[in-house]
């Protein structure tokens, strides 16, 4: 099962440890971090990140989506959650 996180772009929800919002300080070094080991997944299409996905082996996940959206979508309470890659077209990733 993968989750769409965004503008195309899925994650395996396994894999998933948390979802936090980009605002804290700790979340920042968290991703600078990242970024100096280049372990990040930068998956915002060049929007503001507004969710940092925290994965298995080091990896962070930067999405466009809310963490509330994303956390719906893990949950599987919305309907523009993939399953086995069906999912929505082009125009409803886009939201």
């Amino acid at each position: 099962m993968l989750i769409n996180i965004g503008y195309g772009n899925l994650v395996n929800p396994d894999k998933l440890i948390a979802v936090v919002s980009p605002e804290a300080a700790p979340v920042k070094r968290l991703v600078q971090h990242a970024r100096e080991n280049n372990q990040v997944i930068d998956a915002t299409a060049g929007r503001r990140t507004k969710a940092v996905l925290v994965m298995e082996a080091d990896r962070v996940v930067l999405s466009a989506l809310v963490p509330d959206t994303i956390a719906r979508r893990v949950s599987g309470r919305d309907s523009e959650a993939w399953r086995d890659g069906s999912g929505p077209n082009r125009e409803e990733m886009l939201t």
